[in-house]
């Protein structure tokens, strides 16, 4: 069915949806997208579902989907990290995210240009939602945010891993830092609401899992399946946007011409070239866009679009655990930079540059990379959300660090009261 008023249809599916153990949301915000199929797709309920530790994840959720062949949504944690490669985590951990979770849905509604569509369900879940008050009241508490490190000891750290870079064990590391709230009382689906209208993002969701929450305003796609096509689109280099049109112009201008943010850029297009080559029909790999300029409310981002033919000896689930964790997110050499993420990082990532997303019943998939995004525990009331960079030999740690608070800026306007 069309409906008029798209936005109230999709706060009032939320409210619906947020009353059930488990939903999932996807949400396109309406930004052109050649790649993407589904405005907004929003899961409801489990019929079944699995959720695993790390040590054969991979291959029980390849188990689980050749079983059933249906729709499927879920979350793969950065921490399954230490089931691809011999890595292991030790930093603490106050949200506890699964490692990986999927389920099958009880509903799923699409909307496509407008249109409504009860893929799975009873039709009768429309009339439920149109029952539902499009106004979810608002946060009730302050959030007294707090930083596990101080921008001195950021600087200090940047430097540290610049020596790394000068004896040449790694030539770029995404180093990040985690903000947080105790006793953070809030209303998640009144957060992530905010959060979308200061931040639209094409890799928008809202994702409940019992009593923990992904809100997320993410710009990056991290790996999609169109047929037999893999498409992976990493960011690196980021400015920020001005007010002033012509400001505006010219900040694009310059980032677009930036010899570091380049530089930057195709070290994670490399190394994203190589993960997919794991999965390609050999010679198909292919960097169909490099250094794209793309804008959002607060930054403008460089993206990079590489693609390859998935062979078909190659299952796609394995396809993703060869590419995982994302490029974008590590650095390069990746294994050696997991390393020092583990060592020179103050907090555990867990679902943090991890990624959520959909498996259709065709075996095509899409998934986003878990960044500008508020995690929430309800039952501790513990917030948290995390910002990084890559750090390269070029980079001026001062510099990174406003950077990381650039990216920050969208969560901290949206959880100010």
């Amino acid at each position: 069915m069309k409906v008029q008023d798209l936005d109230s249809f999709k706060e009032k599916a939320l409210q619906w949806a947020s009353l059930f153990d488990v939903c999932c949301c996807y949400d396109s915000n309406n930004y052109p997208d050649s790649y993407g199929e589904f405005d907004f797709l929003l899961a409801v309920g489990v019929s079944e579902s699995i959720n695993l530790k790390y040590g054969a994840a991979f291959d029980t959720l390849k188990e689980f989907y050749d079983a059933r062949r249906c729709w499927m949504f879920g979350l793969l944690s950065y921490e399954l990290k230490n089931e691809v490669e011999q890595l292991s985590s030790k930093n603490s951990d106050n949200l506890n995210f699964p490692d990986l979770f999927f389920f099958v849905p009880q509903y799923l509604i699409t909307v496509i240009k407008g249109e409504v569509k009860i893929v799975l369900g009873d039709e009768s879940a429309l009339n439920q939602i149109e029952g539902f008050n499009s106004n979810e009241p608002e946060i009730h508490s302050d959030i007294a945010i707090q930083s596990k490190l101080s921008k001195e000891l950021y600087i200090k750290t940047v430097k540290e891993l610049q020596g790394h870079i000068i004896r040449g064990d790694i030539y770029e590391i995404n180093f990040c830092q985690e903000f947080f709230a105790e006793h953070a009382h809030i209303n998640p689906l009144n957060i992530y609401t905010k959060l979308k209208k200061v931040s639209p993002t094409p890799f928008s969701g809202f994702f409940k899992i019992n009593d923990q929450y992904i809100l997320s305003a993410s710009p990056e796609r991290f790996l999609c399946k169109r047929g037999n096509k893999l498409i992976s689109q990493p960011i690196k280099g980021t400015a920020r946007r001005s007010s002033n049109i012509k400001e505006d112009e010219l900040i694009k201008l310059n980032l677009q011409n930036d010899a570091k943010e380049q530089a930057e850029n195709v070290m994670i297009v490399d190394l994203v070239r190589n993960d997919l080559t794991k999965s390609a029909v050999k010679g198909s790999v292919m960097v169909e866009e490099l250094f794209g300029i793309y804008g959002f409310a607060q930054v403008y981002q460089m993206i990079s679009t590489v693609t390859c033919q998935l062979d078909p000896e190659v299952h796609f689930i394995d396809a993703i655990k060869n590419a995982f964790p994302m490029g974008s997110m590590t650095g390069a050499p990746k294994i050696k930079a997991m390393e020092l993420i583990e060592e020179y990082e103050f907090s555990c990532r867990g679902a943090y540059s991890g990624t959520f997303g959909y498996i259709t019943p065709d075996g095509d998939f899409d998934f986003n990379v878990i960044i500008r995004s508020i995690l929430y525990q309800s039952l501790s009331k513990y917030l948290s959300f995390q910002v990084g960079g890559a750090i390269t030999y070029a980079s001026n740690a001062a510099a990174e660090y406003e950077e990381c608070m650039l990216k920050a800026s969208a969560i901290i306007q949206t959880l100010e009261n």
